[in-house]
């Protein structure tokens, strides 16, 4: 396992354990980083009007088409980081 896939398995556990629920916003870009990292490329069809949570998913998650599954683990260790540290919400 490398380096940032330890830390990216660490950091799941970590999301759970926060102090404060993080904001809408910040949820949805977890999520998608999430997804992109370990899902890599969106896909499937997007969501219909009636499943407006399912469609601001697929949305976050479709923003990050082609980046790499190492970045997009990157970028969600740093976004946790930042969220137990309290500089972001």
């Amino acid at each position: 396992m490398s380096d940032i896939d330890a830390q990216f398995a660490q950091v799941q556990t970590d999301v759970t354990q926060l102090s404060e629920r993080p904001g809408n916003l910040t949820l949805l870009r977890l999520y998608a980083l999430f997804k992109q990292a370990s899902a890599g490329d969106v896909t499937g069809d997007k969501p219909g009007f009636a499943d407006i949570a399912g469609k601001y998913k697929y949305e976050a998650w479709s923003a990050l088409k082609g980046t790499p599954p190492d970045d997009a683990k990157r970028q969600y260790v740093e976004l946790v980081e930042s969220l137990k540290s309290g500089a972001s919400a």
